[in-house]
């Protein structure tokens, strides 16, 4: 790539996420030549000021690019102007495939922080050939979505000295006490919807699957049952749903990817999340199957979008959670895995066990902020990753998950050096 490049560009910096990553990047993109990018040049520049205060650092000689998503000759000149744009502009179904296909057609790099299971697997379906084609590594879901559960699993195969069978994941969040209240809300607007959107479109991801993998995977055994829709886990001791975010298909394609390329025998999951009692577990199902109905047909989307906080119960709004409550948000992400003895590996990774699995491990990975701190950590890590150890990664490039890409570098240990990174840990090996 050319000298004159710099190495990361922050496209949508303005934005509610992008301005944190902004933030982080001073710390995290330290040593590293950065700019940042998007439609309006005062409100970057207001960004710079802001951050660069916050930082106690001046940023006023940061680089801006001026590009808009709906203009194809601004992205593609943004992206010639760097090694990897670190894209934090969504909902990405609307606003993240322009992006995508100017950094491939410029040979740069491209993460961003979506949890939209439509727009990363349309993105894997037409362009991961290219990307492929042309060197250019393409990774989503960077963020909280989903790089705790996709690197948590790494983490755990690294550490169960085995064979690794199932994993089930229980994620806990909350906000520490102390401070003087603020906004109530844990999401800003942009995230609010992309989630409307997202559920809205759901009944596509079937027929893309089929498209990406026309033949299906060997069924492992045991299977792995999804457990009841409400219960009481022993493991964090919480109620417990389904977890209705992007993890769990970015984890199984993370699995399809590691079996396909590696031989390695895919890793089942199940994802959940754990609230404090069933009352309020009751409450989320009800809000939850208010916002299913209401996605899936024009005017209830409008209603939705116009009114997000009534429709969350106060966890969404237009102007976003306040700096002191996103910095008291803390999350627990508890692992419990499954499987089978190193020493009684099977030779083949399409071969079936007998016998019941007969080791457990538990790890957990934490952090705080998880959405404006810990998300815009992740993915300037992901990108510090693909320029310090893209020799490391799979191929010379690709449309790819987290840990399809990440599996074999330290992205880990990168995210345990930060302040907004995570931490992981083992808690029992069995």
């Amino acid at each position: 790539m050319s000298g004159d490049r710099l190495d990361v560009i922050i496209f949508g910096a303005s934005g509610f996420t992008g301005k944190y990553t902004v933030f982080e990047a001073v710390t995290v993109l330290r040593g590293l030549r950065w700019g940042i990018a998007g439609r309006n040049r005062e409100k970057l520049e207001a960004v710079l000021k802001e951050m660069g205060a916050k930082a106690k650092k001046d940023l006023s000689q940061v680089p801006i690019f001026i590009a808009d998503v709906n203009d194809q000759a601004s992205l593609l000149e943004m992206a010639r102007k760097c090694r990897i744009v670190v894209n934090t502009a969504g909902p990405y179904r609307f606003h993240g495939e322009n992006v995508v296909k100017s950094c491939i057609e410029s040979g740069t790099h491209h993460v961003d922080v979506s949890g939209e299971p439509q727009y990363m697997e349309t993105m894997q379906l037409k362009y991961d050939q290219l990307a492929r084609e042309k060197g250019v590594y393409v990774v989503s879901a960077c963020g909280f979505d989903s790089i705790p559960a996709d690197m948590g699993v790494v983490f755990v195969e690294k550490n169960f000295d085995g064979v690794v069978n199932s994993v089930e994941t229980f994620l806990e969040s909350g906000i520490k006490e102390g401070g003087s209240g603020g906004s109530t809300a844990g999401l800003n607007y942009g995230t609010w919807e992309s989630a409307v959107y997202g559920l809205a479109h759901s009944d596509e991801l079937r027929g893309i699957r089929k498209q990406i993998y026309p033949q299906r995977l060997p069924r492992f055994y045991p299977f792995l049952k999804p457990r009841p829709l409400v219960f009481r886990s022993t493991e964090i001791d919480k109620v417990c749903l389904p977890f209705p975010g992007s993890d769990r298909s970015v984890v199984m394609r993370s699995q399809r990817f590691l079996y396909d390329h590696d031989k390695k025998r895919p890793v089942q999951m199940q994802a959940y999340v754990g609230f404090s009692s069933w009352l309020v577990a009751g409450a989320v199902i009800l809000f939850a199957t208010i916002f299913g109905l209401l996605s899936k047909f024009q005017l209830g989307r409008t209603l939705l979008l116009n009114y997000p906080g009534l429709f969350s119960g106060g966890l969404a709004s237009r102007s976003g959670p306040s700096e002191e409550s996103m910095e008291r948000t803390y999350f627990k992400m508890t692992f419990k895995a499954s499987g089978w003895l190193k020493s009684d590996r099977l030779a083949e990774s399409s071969d079936q066990y007998t016998e019941s699995p007969t080791k457990t491990l538990m790890v957990r990975v934490s952090g705080m902020n998880p959405g404006y701190g810990a998300t815009c950590v992740a993915a300037l890590s992901a990108a510090l990753t693909i320029l310090r150890e893209s020799d490391k990664m799979p191929s010379t490039g690709g449309v790819l998950p987290p840990a399809a890409a990440f599996s074999k570098t330290g992205l880990i240990s990168e995210l345990e050096k930060h302040d907004h990174g995570m931490k992981f840990e083992i808690l029992a090996n069995k």
